[in-house]
């Protein structure tokens, strides 16, 4: 996207191959590759006049991977790195908003953590919500609980230094290259254990800096139908993974025209260029950072088989392939998506008649289904052996979920949109699936869902 004039952080990637040396030399960072690396960091620091760990003008930095297949939502993302006591009072003194440096180090702390540290969080999601509600002082006491927490866990205090820091990020992205779910993920689609990933150092650039900043997740076209309009979703005062989790629903990206126009009207611009370059339709992670638009990655889109043939058979018409290319585009296995039940027009309108609609959502998958309702992955999977058709029933899903996402008739969630985790997977595997449900109230513990005063079990 820089090489094509888009306006991307600048940064620097940490190739495939080293994924490879990685694991050859008992996950650890040839020497070679460090120089390089901290050759790499210096251009940056003076491209940006920024240097990390400076305590009057600190360098932060997104560690994200770079596989050559998408993977979404597989492998692991580290933003805000950089920050520590010293340099959180600076980000204070050059913005003036203790509250977004506060809520930055705090969502560091805590992703670092999980991530880097292996500390899985007890109520990730409730958390989340919950600091959207808590000012500086609280995220700064949140911060420092975060802290106690991981020294009691992993037994030593949480890496102030912001050169140790990003050794431990870029080597924990090398490593979720091999965690379970990215490993299912490989599975499921063919995709070869050797090819690797990458780790891409990207300056840091915020959207959690006011109601002038904000995030999003969009596609080139509507990666359920097919149709050609730019579709995705947004949230102002927010960082790429509240779009993504599902702990806040997003608002439709056609709302941006009215939030940021400047905005928008760059983005749909950006959306014929990328097109007109991939000749593919793309998934985009964007940020606006106080009314400054920047494009964070972009990768081919994932799509349901109806919307996989519209593109092929529009983007022939347009110019942009030819029809042989048009026919490798669509996968063998998307012709079952197409096969899928759906509801009788009839049935579904006696049963709405009859009061039995207990619920609507997002229609992010295609098809209709139906099944047990199962409130975790492991049992998704144990049921689905043993021949039960099941939904898989989640405040959110998370890459986690992958098993018992694939073992599921289909899915249903309370929380996330067009774009939430949830809904990408699902549109991928062609899974039935129905996003952003808020009137259920989803109680793990009990295994049960209240919705309109009726529990279901």
């Amino acid at each position: 996207m820089a090489g094509i004039g888009l306006p991307v952080p600048p940064g620097f990637t940490v190739s495939t191959e080293v994924c490879d040396l990685y694991y050859k030399n008992k996950k650890r960072i040839p020497e070679a590759v460090r120089k390089e690396v901290e050759k790499n960091l210096k251009q940056l620091e003076k491209a940006v006049g920024q240097g990390l760990g400076d305590v009057k003008n600190p360098l932060l930095v997104s560690i994200r991977s770079g596989a050559r297949a998408s993977m979404p939502g597989m492998m692991d993302t580290i933003l805000n790195l950089g920050l520590n006591d010293k340099t959180v009072e600076a980000l204070i003194a050059k913005t003036g908003k203790a509250r977004f440096a506060y809520d930055s180090y705090r969502r560091f702390v805590q992703m670092y953590g999980d991530v880097v540290l292996g500390l899985k969080p007890v109520n990730k999601d409730e958390q989340a919500a919950a600091a959207l509600r808590l000012t500086a002082e609280d995220l700064k006491d949140l911060v420092a609980q975060f802290k106690a927490a991981i020294k009691d866990k992993a037994g030593h205090d949480f890496p102030e230094n912001p050169v140790t820091q990003l050794w431990g990020a870029i080597g924990a992205v090398f490593s979720s290259w091999m965690n379970d779910r990215a490993i299912a993920y490989r599975k499921m689609y063919d995709i070869p254990e050797s090819w690797g990933t990458a780790v891409n150092v990207q300056l840091m650039v915020f959207g959690n800096m006011g109601q002038d900043s904000g995030t999003g997740v969009a596609f080139t076209r509507d990666a359920a139908t097919g149709e050609n309009i730019f579709y995705g979703e947004y949230l102002m005062n927010a960082q790429g993974e509240d779009v993504v989790a599902g702990t806040r629903t997003p608002l439709p990206i056609a709302e941006l025209a009215k939030d940021d126009p400047k905005a928008y009207a760059q983005l749909e611009k950006i959306r014929h260029t990328l097109e007109k370059h991939y000749t593919d339709m793309m998934d985009i992670e964007f940020t606006i950072q106080q009314g400054r638009l920047y494009m964070l990655q972009c990768r081919v889109g994932k799509r349901t088989a109806f919307a996989a043939i519209k593109i092929a058979v529009d983007m022939v018409d347009e110019r942009l392939i030819h029809e042989k290319e048009a026919l490798t585009r669509i996968e063998p296995d998307q012709l079952n998506q197409l096969l899928r039940p759906i509801f009788d027009l009839k049935e579904k309108d006696a049963a709405i008649k009859g009061g039995r609609l207990l619920v609507k959502g997002l229609n992010a998958g295609p098809g209709a289904a139906t099944g047990r309702l199962v409130f975790n992955s492991i049992d998704a999977a144990d049921w689905a052996k043993r021949g039960e058709k099941i939904i898989l029933t989640r405040i959110e899903t998370s890459p986690e979920d992958i098993k018992g996402m694939s073992a599921a008739e289909g899915i249903l969630t309370a929380r996330g949109g067009m774009t939430s985790h949830a809904a990408l997977v699902a549109r991928q595997m062609g899974r039935v699936c129905v996003a952003g449900c808020s009137e259920l109230l989803i109680d793990y513990a009990k295994h049960t869902m209240t919705v309109k005063g009726r529990t279901l079990k």
